[in-house]
């Protein structure tokens, strides 16, 4: 497993847990606002982190930590992510896992085998072909019924989960969030973030570093998805 950033002690990528977060590289989008330029275009650029060190750290922290976060670029697209987290279970973790949804058969076995504690699932944009293109940055209509199978998957499943959309100026408006919110209508967890300049990453395309919305902008679309999923939430 090529792991190619690790975050010791994070507060905020797990709700309610103090997690490790561990970075794997590539991914089959390339959203425009992502900040995690090298990991996704050039990982081979970056340091691979021995997995023997991250077990150190891991051991470390053993009672402190509750939790794994596996993040990426887009985790399933490797072959050895169940090796991984059930080497993280093995060690006394939960296992959270970030995904894009686009891999179900790799989401399903994981559930089904108990590996993963806690699944968070982008939602892009609205579950139309161009809709979801323009927020991804690929054309993205051949993998629109992967992601509603995840969708279908994570809503009928026991486990816990979230799905979440960055919410964009240049790319989202109040109906496209209405047009998400009816797709997920019923769903346990629904976040919407702000896609914030000011943290001061570079991201895909650089135009997209030119505006984020405000606090009161972002009140309009929580209000807004509120009406649909009332326990939708802002961070």
């Amino acid at each position: 497993m090529d792991v190619k950033g690790f975050v010791d002690i994070s507060f905020v990528d797990w709700d309610g847990q103090i997690a490790s977060v561990v970075f794997l590289p590539t991914c089959n989008f390339r959203c425009p606002f992502c900040h995690n330029v090298n990991l996704v275009l050039n990982p081979e650029k970056m340091e691979t982190i021995p997995f023997e060190y991250i077990e150190d750290e891991f051991k470390r922290q053993n009672g402190w930590t509750d939790g794994v976060c596996i993040t990426g670029g887009e985790p399933t697209l490797h072959s050895d992510l169940p090796e991984l987290c059930s080497k993280i279970k093995q060690m006394g973790f939960l296992v959270k896992l970030d995904t894009n949804g686009t891999n179900p058969v790799v989401l399903r076995e994981l559930m089904d085998s108990k590996l993963v504690d806690y699944v968070a699932m982008d939602v892009k944009a609205p579950l139309t072909g161009d809709k979801y293109s323009k927020a991804t940055g690929v054309d993205a209509e051949n993998l629109l019924e992967n992601v509603k199978e995840s969708i279908r998957l994570l809503m009928q499943s026991n486990i816990a989960y979230e799905f979440r959309t960055t919410v964009v100026p240049t790319i989202h408006d109040l109906a496209d969030i209405q047009q998400i919110c009816r797709s997920l209508k019923g769903c346990k967890k629904y976040v919407l973030q702000k896609f914030d300049v000011s943290i001061g990453k570079t991201v895909i395309d650089p135009e997209f570093m030119s505006k984020s919305l405000s606090d009161e902008e972002m009140q309009k679309f929580l209000v807004e998805a509120q009406k649909l999923i009332p326990h939708t939430k802002l961070r």
